[in-house]
């Protein structure tokens, strides 16, 4: 089974305020994107399902992913947005938790002004209240963020949480050292995996390779193995640099030197044990 780890919805249209990140520059992406227009594109490269991740950081964007995956079989987890820093944020996990497709939870890291939000009281409280309840936890990250990341870590040692887009390396290097420590660091934390996605994106869109990624790809498989790693597309902000399979190309290419255990792994294996689905 073909999994795609990390993909969005949303309905722009009707919503256009709920996306404060979605800029003027990011114009191309101002428009619905649903099960409808993926289908195609899943079908394309043999995908059979996906992990679809929030967008919003918003009580009913829960409720529209998994108001989705009622309806579309393909949908196999929802990673929702619930306000883990929230006195209540057990009685808002609990909102959901009978539900089967709701596989996880994720807080916007990258975004907070604190470096160490990460390991901040309210927040590491609020992760502590997943694994009773069989949920998993995405890390947000950029590279300043992993060191608190690692302390939220080591706090929740059987917590399963998973690094979104190899935590955002710049692809000019600049950060390379300290991203490369950072991510050997969280790596020797057995319940941590990492998602191979969001990685067009962060180079020059318009003007990148394949190659350009494999260092940063082989750094993570050398730190995580390939027992902890799954493909996702990001989509559809991958389509800012590059297409459904253009995206999910730069991974499948690279892991062609990998074993077809080890391909069969990251390429759905893992997601599905990680998220139970």
């Amino acid at each position: 089974m073909k999994l795609d780890a990390h993909q969005h919805f949303w309905s722009y249209g009707e919503n256009p305020g709920d996306f404060p990140w979605m800029t003027d520059d990011l114009a191309v992406i101002q428009r619905d994107f649903l099960p409808i227009d993926l289908a195609p594109l899943r079908a394309e490269v043999g995908i059979d399902g996906t992990i679809a991740v929030q967008a919003r950081e918003m009580g009913v964007e829960t409720d529209f992913l998994l108001g989705l995956a009622a309806d579309d079989t393909s949908i196999r987890g929802v990673v929702g947005w619930v306000d883990l820093c929230a006195h209540d944020a057990e009685d808002r996990l609990d909102k959901y938790t009978d539900n089967p497709v709701f596989r996880g939870v994720r807080m916007l890291i990258h975004d907070r002004e604190d470096p160490d939000f990460a390991d901040s009281a309210p927040h590491l409280n609020g992760v502590n209240c997943l694994n009773s309840r069989g949920l998993t936890y995405d890390l947000l990250l950029r590279t300043i963020h992993i060191p608190a990341a690692i302390r939220l870590v080591d706090a929740l040692p059987n917590q399963p949480f998973v690094v979104d887009h190899i935590a955002k390396p710049k692809m000019d290097g600049s950060d390379r050292e300290a991203w490369e420590t950072g991510m050997r660091g969280i790596a020797e934390r057995p319940n941590v995996s990492c998602k191979l996605s969001g990685l067009v994106t962060e180079a020059n869109c318009s003007n990148w390779t394949t190659e350009t990624f494999g260092p940063y790809l082989d750094t993570v498989l050398e730190a995580f193995g390939t027992d902890r790693l799954m493909i996702g597309s990001d989509w559809p902000v991958c389509t800012l640099a590059a297409s459904y399979a253009k995206a999910m190309g730069v991974v499948t290419d690279w892991s062609e030197k990998l074993s077809s255990d080890e391909r069969a792994a990251l390429m759905g294996d893992n997601c599905a044990r990680f998220y139970s689905v």
